[in-house]
């Protein structure tokens, strides 16, 4: 895949190496917001095992948990991995496949990040809501991130077009 075809928004006043960096440094700023978050997140899930409260939970609650926390850890994983590519990569000539990787591990990661914030959301309505109420607000969630992520910016995006 080509640059132009990730990064479709160009300059008419900047060199390719301009538009080069300046996409790779927005990626970075996109990464730094949802890395910290997404830490906090993990580092939060890993507490919850080591509750007393949570060894008396039934089975369902211990798969949920168990799948939030992978996915969280997956999402700090690809949240990451831009980094690590960078590290390796540098000064090869490769910025241009270095952005389209690190563009895909950040969606990626969002994915992954969704999942974990449904997880953790349905664990903790669990306990103060029905579980078939709290599963309801999870999925109106879920809706919303897939909206407000996905369907308005392939909107906007189809709209541009």
């Amino acid at each position: 895949m080509r640059l132009k075809e990730s990064f479709p928004y160009e300059r008419d006043d900047e060199t390719s190496g301009e538009r080069l960096d300046r996409h790779w440094n927005e990626l970075l700023q996109e990464l730094r917001l949802v890395q910290t978050g997404t830490q906090i997140l993990f580092a939060f899930l890993l507490g919850i095992a080591f509750q007393n409260q949570f060894h008396t939970t039934d089975g369902f609650t211990h798969v949920v948990y168990a799948c939030t926390l992978i996915a969280a850890a997956i999402a700090v994983m690809l949240f990451l991995a831009p980094v690590a590519f960078h590290r390796f990569l540098y000064q090869q000539g490769l910025r241009d496949r270095l952005l389209v990787i690190a563009d895909r591990l950040a969606r990626g990661g969002m994915a992954f990040l969704v999942v974990s914030i449904c997880g953790g959301l349905l664990i903790a309505l669990d306990v103060v809501l029905p579980r078939g109420a709290a599963a309801a607000v999870v999925a109106g969630v879920l809706a919303g991130f897939l909206a407000f992520w996905l369907a308005i910016p392939a909107y906007v995006r189809h709209r541009h077009r």
